[in-house]
């Protein structure tokens, strides 16, 4: 079993819900009670939606509302009157209809992160406008070969992103696979973690200029719609902690108090073998999927967020914490509009009594084949810059958005190497729809393992090569920085795959 300190592995990757349920008031406005009050975070209170004989059929309707955090009322969306939506669980091979209704006063849509389907038509097509009061139907089929995995829905159209994230709208959507056969893994305890930060005084409102340039962050983080909420685990088992940054643009730097974690899936699914890890970096938009060996004295064990220092306007000159490589401590945010954290973030703690016992790994997953030498190589330069009239944009090879331009004209069945580039002074997560990739090399370095992914930190001053291929799936795409703020000032680039 390979074994990653702090810096290799962030080189690389660059729950049981609780949940909060919003009772109806009314069309416009809802109030919300926690359902996880009371409650372990292991007593599965969320809303959980399966296929059935290969059809995967739901409703959800985005809305308006408020939660109780800590004694402050925090003005929310949600989806299914919860936070996190319900979350969708398929097959390779399902059927999705899921019937949309848009109660929130202004456009949305739907984005189904990570998934390999159509990006048009009635599937994942970030291009449509679903407008207040109306109702859309997506249909789509989840390829028979589709990998198991952690996967992510959310809000996508494009000026309203950022703040519909922010707000709270989003969810899991699981699709299982050859993993959950895994007979240890099949056995460990599962827990869902969706790592969202909310905002008390400006959840809803237009963001603050400053907050917007650097990302907007919250200053309450909830797990699973809970604030430190406890996993429990069986003495001598397995606890498999399945983690979704639901954040707009907070890096959650994740840390088990006298436990290492073992990745053994990230964004895109498994891995062919676990890795031991002494730390876990998402970036917002990533996902991954841990196990946790209940192996030391019985007690409560704290997951922590550490401090992390992506970046910001006033970095030009080099700031706390920053390094050559992925692996920098110092203060979260930092920069432009944003206060650092120095202090370590209490998430969740995991519990277990009784006298510990061996638990065994698994050895093997998943294999995974590395994708073939690439047909053509591209470069992506991501960058702020001024616009007159605009002011601040974030640009991708000198580009802002144009809703009705194609940047990238790429041909269906090809493999491709794309270089990320970031001569910016924060770092920017770099995601592409409907095709996963493997990371080839950063900086001239190799990937340590193989993974599928499709989002993948690019820090400041550094490049990223990563490569894919355009399989099975022809139509207009979407690739973007995945600090949301970003993509709605700009970073994101239309990819139309031809036939």
């Amino acid at each position: 079993m390979p074994r990653f300190n702090r810096r290799q592995f962030l080189s690389l990757s660059a729950g049981a819900t609780g949940g909060l349920l919003l009772s109806q008031c009314g069309r416009d406005t809802q109030s919300v009670s926690s359902a996880g009050e009371g409650a372990s975070a292991g007593s599965g209170t969320g809303a959980v939606m399966q296929s059935r004989d290969g059809l995967l059929r739901s409703q959800l309707v985005a809305a308006q509302g408020s939660i109780n955090l800590g004694g402050q009322s925090v003005p929310v969306m949600a989806y299914g009157a919860q936070i996190p939506g319900p979350r969708l669980e398929a097959q390779p091979g399902d059927t999705v209809q899921l019937q949309l209704t848009n109660e929130l006063g202004e456009a949305t849509n739907l984005h189904f992160h990570g998934l390999h389907v159509s990006p048009a038509g009635a599937a994942d097509n970030i291009f449509l406008e679903i407008p207040p009061g109306e109702t859309h139907t997506y249909d789509f089929s989840i390829p028979a070969n589709h990998p198991g995995g952690t996967f992510y829905y959310h809000p996508h159209f494009h000026g309203l992103v950022g703040r519909q994230v922010f707000a709270g709208l989003g969810g899991i959507f699981v699709v299982r696979g050859p993993l959950d056969q895994v007979p240890e893994v099949q056995e460990a305890r599962e827990a869902f973690l969706f790592l969202k930060d909310l905002d008390p005084e400006n959840g809803l409102g237009r963001a603050r200029p400053m907050d917007q340039m650097m990302g907007r962050e919250g200053s309450l983080i909830t797990v699973s719609g809970q604030q430190s909420p406890d996993y429990g685990v069986d003495p001598g088992g397995l606890l498999r902690l399945r983690l979704v940054n639901a954040s707009a643009a907070r890096f959650y730097r994740l840390s088990l108090e006298d436990h290492p974690l073992y990745l053994i899936a990230t964004d895109g699914g498994a891995l062919t073998e676990p890795v031991e890890l002494d730390e876990l970096l998402l970036a917002p938009g990533e996902r991954a999927e841990v196990l946790v060996k209940a192996d030391r004295e019985p007690g409560q064990y704290r997951l922590l967020n550490l401090p992390y220092e992506r970046g910001g306007m006033g970095m030009m000159g080099g700031g706390m914490g920053r390094g050559g490589g992925m692996g920098r401590g110092g203060g979260m945010g930092g920069g432009m509009g944003q206060s650092p954290s120095t202090e370590p973030q209490l998430l969740a703690t995991i519990t277990y009594s009784d006298q510990p016992t061996s638990v065994p790994l698994p050895q093997q997953l998943v294999p995974i084949t590395a994708l073939p030498e690439p047909e053509q190589t591209r470069q992506f330069r991501l960058h702020h810059g001024m616009r007159p009239g605009q002011g601040m944009v974030f640009l991708i090879n000198d580009l802002a958005y144009g809703h009705d331009r194609v940047d990238t004209t790429v041909r269906l069945n090809t493999v491709e190497d794309w270089e990320l580039i970031n001569p910016d002074p924060m770092d920017h997560p770099f995601h592409v729809h409907t095709n996963p990739f493997q990371v080839v090399e950063q900086n001239g370095r190799p990937a340590p393992y193989l993974a599928w992914k499709d989002t993948v930190l690019v820090p400041a001053g550094e490049t990223v090569r990563i490569r894919t291929r355009f399989d099975e799936f022809a139509g207009k795409s979407l690739y973007h920085c995945h600090i949301l703020d970003h993509e709605d000032l700009g970073m994101a680039g239309i990819l139309e795959i031809t036939a």
